[in-house]
């Protein structure tokens, strides 16, 4: 066995960062930026009213009340196209260009309109709701970087300095593969001694949420054949990633076949709690990670070795900032010299501290208590006994890509 550290290592040393492809900027939602984006335009584009009043000339009004000559509108569309002369005042609405002249926008609930005239009641410094041209951005300056996990903001923000298109990473296609004869897909014919391929789903849903391109290859059965063959149909993915057959059962394959194609193998067994029974290798030049068959095993090592090895596929930063702590709610005994990581829920304590309760029975064949848990409690390796109230650090479940 390896400790974790050195498995998640070995891992990303053999991801290899994806192309990057153009998408359209509605398709780019949550995708991640492969080259910065630039304005091709300035915005404002010119000097704008942020207020609907009166546009003058602030040494007009520098007492009130004084009744101006209204000579024109500008609106949003539009523009007044002559230039104001002392005592002038255009009216002007939201978003319209400033007249040339005029140095200053009074609003509307500031005024008193006549027929031909407008009232200013109180004064109103130069300056005064003009958004300045390129207050926002100006034309070819960088906007967003490369790198990025694009959100609804950044495509607002593409969209408002006239960027129709994106270079983003293209989503590594992560191929999934379950073994065993004895599973089948939910809605199938379930027969005597057969299990329901729970893991598949949970899989390809997380992969999505991560920023993965699934490939779902269905159930390989316990022989050499179907197995290498299943496998074989995988030669675009960036990632295979197989679960269950990797023990050290008779029907246990995924490392026999993995040996007889002659693969680089990384690592097999980690000292960690569930996934201990986890391979990582090389084969023909394609990554393959062989998860445990356990339902929450298969969940933890995918959240704990797939996130980042896609988050390393897309070119991400690796992920260094310290874990979140809690307090645990419930003693725990002295952990051995495998690093745990324990199902619990989360609550806050009249203090505003996080409360992390461990389910008392962490068996990983429970994937209601999984489903049911808001992080993972890590344990190090032959951590001492801990007490309600000790510090703990731990892993959240229902954030962003780590949703599980």
């Amino acid at each position: 066995m390896i400790p974790f550290a050195e498995a998640l290592d070995t891992v990303l040393s053999g991801m290899k960062t994806v192309c990057s492809e153009q998408v359209a900027l509605p398709d780019a939602l949550g995708r991640v930026l492969a080259r910065d984006v630039l304005a091709r335009i300035t915005q404002p584009w010119a000097d704008v009213s942020s207020m609907d009043g009166y546009a003058l000339k602030a040494g007009d009004i520098a007492e009130c009340p004084v009744t101006l000559e209204v000579v024109g509108e500008s609106a949003a569309g539009g523009c007044y196209d002559g230039e104001l002369t002392t005592g002038q005042a255009v009216r002007i609405f939201t978003g319209a260009p400033v007249p040339k002249g005029a140095d200053c926008v009074v609003m509307q609930e500031n005024t008193l309109r006549g027929d031909l005239t407008v009232e200013i009641q109180k004064s109103a410094p130069e300056g005064n709701f003009i958004r300045r041209a390129g207050q926002d951005f100006k034309n070819g300056e960088g906007l967003l970087k490369a790198g990025r996990i694009l959100t609804a903001r950044d495509l607002g923000l593409a969209a408002a300095a006239n960027v129709p298109w994106l270079m983003v990473r293209r989503k590594p296609r992560v191929a999934v593969i379950a073994t065993g004869d004895e599973v089948v897909m939910p809605g199938d014919g379930l027969g005597a001694n057969q299990i329901l391929s729970s893991n598949s789903v949970m899989l390809v849903a997380f992969l999505k949420a991560a920023g993965a391109e699934p490939m779902d290859l269905g159930i390989a059965r316990d022989d050499h054949i179907s197995l290498k063959r299943i496998m074989d149909s995988a030669p675009q993915a960036d990632l295979v990633v197989t679960i269950g057959g990797a023990s050290v059962g008779d029907y246990d394959l995924v490392n026999q076949v993995l040996n007889e194609q002659g693969v680089d193998l990384g690592f097999y067994k980690v000292a960690m709690r569930p996934g201990k029974p986890l391979i990582f290798g090389t084969l023909n030049g394609t990554p393959v990670l062989g998860l445990p068959g356990n339902p929450v095993s298969a969940g933890v090592t995918g959240a704990l070795f797939i996130r980042p090895a896609i988050d390393a596929m897309l070119g991400l930063p690796r992920d260094e900032g310290p874990l979140m702590t809690a307090i645990l709610g419930v003693g725990l005994k002295e952990n051995d010299e495998r690093q745990d990581y324990l199902r619990a829920t989360l609550t806050t304590d009249e203090d505003g501290n996080r409360v992390a309760m461990p389910f008392p029975k962490q068996d990983s064949a429970l994937l209601a208590r999984f489903a049911e848990a808001d992080c993972l409690v890590i344990r190090p390796p032959h951590a001492p006994a801990a007490m309600f109230g000790d510090k703990v650090q731990i892993i959240l479940l229902r954030q962003g890509r780590m949703s599980l």
